[in-house]
């Protein structure tokens, strides 16, 4: 039974999924969650107080020159910010530990495994919500939900590990979805977050504007994920153009109003994940002779205009 939880990184699902998990993890003897971060990090973040749509609220932080090790733990860092985090997390885990990450992409998972082979990792896509983060305080309207599954569907110590986080995520009342084909679910989310991340971020529009037909950006949006579609074929994950279809249903779900992640760090002017997302689709068009004019735009775009930031 997994007990104690560390979330690293406090973003926008490192908060909306923690602050979920600590409402009710306490309620089991031993149960804990700890959102870990750099001594650095801790001295400047202790004090901080956090707001969950305007509702205040504390949660336990810890540096982790003081963090033991954990049950689960899990990563909700911008891309980024996975190397330091694979450093913060190093007193968190041991061979038992099971590792879950909540980031955007289809290779975080294997970046993590590559630094600490021994732990469990649960494949994990996180799904339809619209949550938005400034500074200490997080909005949302769609709570979505994390899909997890394990690609080796017959290895009995993944499916141990499986089953823990499952039913943590029932005990703490976190929504979750079951998925037996994992590797499509990821590439799926991958195809939608390049399409609409990307596009929000370099138009500076919403949801709904990214949906508008006939707009600069709707074109974007779906013209990349089409991309992603042709090199899913070669990966084995096989998407379809329906599957850009039922993206864009999934799309349609959230407040137009709101923006992606890669939207809100051009607000914040902040460096965004386009490495993750336009970088990878480049990097396997180069890998498979695939062409990938729209992401090489889009890539190209982001990038100039985090280059303005500073003037």
């Amino acid at each position: 039974m997994i007990r104690s939880v560390h979330v690293i990184g406090l973003g926008a699902l490192g908060l909306l999924f923690g602050d979920i998990i600590a409402e009710n993890i306490g309620s089991v003897e031993g149960g804990s969650i700890h959102f870990v971060m750099d001594p650095q990090r801790y001295q400047r973040h202790r004090q901080d107080r956090y707001t969950i749509n305007k509702e205040e609220k504390t949660y336990p932080l810890q540096s982790s020159e003081d963090a033991e090790r954990a049950d689960l733990v899990i990563v909700a860092v911008k891309y980024n910010a996975l190397e330091s985090a694979l450093d913060t997390m190093a007193s968190s885990v041991d061979e038992h530990t099971i590792v879950l990450s909540v980031m955007n992409g289809i290779t975080s998972e294997d970046i993590i495994a590559r630094r600490y082979p021994q732990c469990r990792i649960i494949d994990c896509v996180a799904q339809g919500m619209d949550a938005m983060r400034f500074g200490t305080d997080l909005v949302y309207t769609k709570t979505g939900a994390l899909h997890v599954g394990i690609r080796k569907r017959d290895d009995a110590r993944m499916q141990d590990a499986l089953a823990q986080v499952e039913e943590l995520f029932d005990r703490v009342s976190l929504p979750y979805i079951h998925e037996e084909d994992i590797l499509y679910r990821m590439w799926f989310k991958f195809m939608l977050n390049v399409g609409i991340n990307q596009s929000c971020m370099v138009f500076g529009v919403g949801y709904g504007k990214a949906l508008e037909d006939q707009t600069a950006a709707c074109m974007a949006n779906i013209s990349a994920m089409r991309e992603v579609v042709v090199l899913s074929e070669k990966e084995g994950a096989k998407l379809t153009d329906e599957d850009v279809n039922k993206a864009v249903a999934v799309l349609r779900t959230l407040d137009p109003q709101a923006t992606p992640s890669m939207g809100q760090d051009r607000l914040a002017k902040r460096l965004s994940e386009a490495d993750m997302f336009a970088g990878t689709v480049i990097e396997l068009g180069k890998k498979h002779g695939v062409l990938t004019p729209v992401n090489s735009y889009l890539y190209r775009r982001v990038h100039e205009i985090e280059a303005e930031y500073g003037e």
